[in-house]
Formats: structure tokens, C-alpha cells, sequence
């Protein structure tokens, strides 16, 4: 019976989260008023609603879904990936792989919640098979100074965190030395047990840092048994991505900014990444991530999504970790109470460090209405 609703888009709202936004890292570095996530919600006549999330202010998404609004009104709720694609397809001249790309990977996310309710399967299911009920998430936090990151990451191991990610911050902004006092101080305080991974975070403005810098900086980090070396170089520099990682022994992982599988596909033909990381909420949703994923496996490369976002945006990353073999990891953005406080009964980690993955309908997520409330202004999704 539930496989035969007509189900269809009668609005899509957004809400942009703002109030408790956390630093970044970034050298124009984000204010908690600031807004950089936006959360979507597709409302349905058959009364269901499905959620997804936005890298990108609200301002921009509210624009964007003005633009695709003639194009999703009245559009089935079931078929994420035909609507999606035709919302990239109508808006070739209008920002193709920018805020509207972004925006149309919520409206994605949120279309594979509803086909999961509709259907009664966990997304995982309809991406094509679980292949694990727990994935293992790594605790992602920014660097301080060594004293003052030991004393951070040893507060988050108590947490029950086996993995965590250093990024940003003073590393490779000053030199040698200090950066290797930081990766020292972490080793230490996590322990030779525990999975280290380390983000130079080169996708900030004016980045330093050269391929030169990245290969000697590779070579340290290999002496603190480093899991991967995230984004060691320019966004752009791809012939230096692929000789680095062929010079590296570190593996290398990189990908967050690039958006649309199209824009992934010469990366990993030609061998730039160890590990590939397109974050759900921009790259084009599920729909392009799946895909994404599976042009990786075939080039014998690791993915791993980003996921510096939201509790939605977690969500996702869940049901893909349990879709595909290789993806045993999740990112955790840890202090972030756009994750922590707006998803009805939170997230615990179990006595292994592990983050169950939910067989619920859909995402296997609910939000908390008010909580969600005290950082939209107000503005309601429901």
C-alpha cells in the first residue's frame, strides 16, 4: 500500500541556523551570529516532511529556492534522484556547482527522507544494502596550541572518541616546529591506540602553504603513525595533489569543496586522493555522493565524507557509511550544539566508540521543533 502514494512537493521552507555557529578556523574567522548552514524542509500533501541541510547562509538558499520553486512545486516526493537532476539541469546558467548546487543537495537529502518514510526503509536500504549497523566516528576539532589541544582532546577521549581530526588553526602558518609540537602534543594525549587524522585546512583564504611544505610535512606526520593528511594544498592544484600523494607516506585526503560528481571525476581518474570527502550538503545530496562514491571504489580510493555541518547533515553521513564497505568512518564535529541539541534524543556513542546508525524510516532522524527554534529567529520548518 505505501508504495503506491502519489506523494508530491507542495513547499519547500528554510531555516538558517545561527547563535551557537562554532569557529571554523578560518582566517576571517566565523562570529556565533554568523550563518553557514542552512536546514531544509520538504513539505509534502500527503503530510509527510522530509529534512535535509545546506552548507550556505540562508540569505543565499532562500534565493536559490526562489529561482527552482516553478521547477519542484508539484514535483513527486519519490524520486530523488530524477528531481534533482532536473533542477541541475534547468540551472546550468545560473550558478551551476554554487549556492544552487548547495541548495538542491538539501532539497536531495530531504526527497531520500521521504522516500524512506514512504517506504519504510532506513535510506541506507535504498542506496542499495547496509553493510554495517555502526560505523565509527572521529571527533573533529580545531588546533590550539600543544597545552591547550592536550588538554582538549583529552576531554573528548573521555567522551568515548577512538578517532579524532586536528585542523586549521596556527599549523602551517608559522613553522615547522610548532606544527610538530602540535601533532606531538595530540599523539600523546589520544595514545598510540587511537586513530590520529590531521587537516592543514588549505582551503582557507591565502593558504601559505606549498607543495614543497606539504611533502616535508607529510614526512613528519608519518612519524606519529598519521591515519590521513587532509587538504595539505590550494583547492586548485591538482597535478600537485597527485604528485603528493605518490610522494607521500601518509595517505592523502582531500575534496570538500568541490561540488557535482562531474567536477570529482578528473580528481580521481587522475590519482589525486588517497581518501575522497564531498560533504553531502553541498556536493549535491545523496543522490551525487552515492555516485561520487561509487566512481572512487572503482579507482581504488577510500570515501570518507566530509561532514562539518549539522545533526541532518550527520544523519546522511550515516546511512552512506552503512551503504557502502569502505566508509567506515564518520566525521563528528564535537561541541557543536547544531548537532548536539536539535535531533531528538541526541547521539551516544556505544561502550566501543562506535555511533549506532539508525534503521528508522528515512534518515532515522526527528527534530526538535523548539530547540531548533532558539537558532532560526524564530523562523519554523514545520
Amino acid at each position: 500500500e505505501l508504495f503506491r502514494i502519489a506523494m508530491n512537493i507542495t513547499e519547500i521552507r528554510s531555516a538558517g541556523l545561527r547563535g551557537a555557529t562554532p569557529p571554523g578556523g578560518w582566517t576571517a574567522e566565523l562570529r556565533p551570529a554568523d550563518c553557514v548552514h542552512t536546514l531544509i524542509a520538504v513539505h509534502t500533501d500527503e503530510g509527510l516532511i522530509g529534512l535535509g541541510s545546506v552548507f550556505t547562509s540562508d540569505s543565499l538558499v532562500r534565493g536559490a529556492l526562489q529561482l527552482l520553486e516553478p521547477l519542484y512545486r508539484g514535483e513527486t516526493a519519490l524520486e530523488p534522484e530524477r528531481v534533482s537532476e532536473k533542477l541541475h539541469q534547468h540551472t546550468f546558467w545560473q550558478g551551476r556547482g554554487g549556492s544552487i548546487t548547495h541548495t538542491i543537495s538539501g532539497i536531495d537529502i530531504a526527497l531520500w527522507d521521504l522516500l524512506g518514510q514512504a517506504t519504510g526503509q532506513p535510506v541506507g536500504r535504498l542506496l542499495g544494502g547496509r553493510y554495517r549497523s555502526r560505523v565509527r566516528p572521529y571527533a573533529s576539532l580545531l588546533m590550539q596550541e600543544p597545552a591547550a589541544l592536550a588538554e582538549h582532546l583529552l576531554a573528548v577521549k573521555a567522551q568515548g572518541f577512538t578517532a579524532f581530526k586536528i585542523g586549521w588553526g596556527p599549523f602551517g602558518r608559522t613553522n615547522a616546529a610548532l606544527d610538530e609540537a602540535i601533532v606531538r602534543s595530540a599523539r600523546e594525549a589520544i595514545g598510540r591506540d587511537s586513530l590520529l587524522m590531521v587537516d592543514a585546512g588549505a582551503s582557507d583564504a591565502f593558504w601559505p602553504g606549498d607543495y614543497k611544505w606539504a611533502v616535508r610535512t607529510a614526512d613528519m606526520l608519518a612519524g606519529y603513525d598519521v591515519h590521513w593528511f587532509e587538504e595539505p594544498l590550494v583547492p586548485d592544484a591538482m597535478t600537485d595533489y597527485t604528485q603528493l600523494r605518490s610522494r607521500s607516506p601518509v595517505p592523502i585526503a582531500g575534496g570538500e569543496v568541490l561540488t557535482r560528481r562531474q567536477s570529482f571525476q578528473p580528481w580521481l581518474e587522475g590519482g589525486a586522493f588517497d581518501i575522497v570527502q564531498p560533504d553531502v550538503t553541498k556536493v549535491g545530496g545523496l543522490s551525487e555522493s552515492r555516485r561520487i562514491a561509487w566512481m572512487a571504489q572503482e579507482h581504488g580510493i577510500r570515501f570518507i565524507p566530509h561532514g562539518w555541518n549539522t545533526a541532518v547533515g550527520l544523519a546522511a553521513d550515516l546511512q552512506l557509511a552503512s551503504a557502502f564497505h569502505q566508509t567506515d568512518l564518520v566525521e563528528y564535529l564535537t561541541g557543536s550544539l547544531f548537532i548536539d541539541a536539535i535531533a531528538v534524543g541526541g547521539w551516544c556513542l556505544d561502550g566501543d566508540g562506535m555511533l549506532p546508525i539508525p534503521d528508522s524510516p528515512g534518515l532515522g532522524i526527528r527534530l526538535d521543533p523548539d530547540e531548533v527554534a532558539k537558532y532560526t529567529g524564530g523562523d519554523r520548518l514545520f
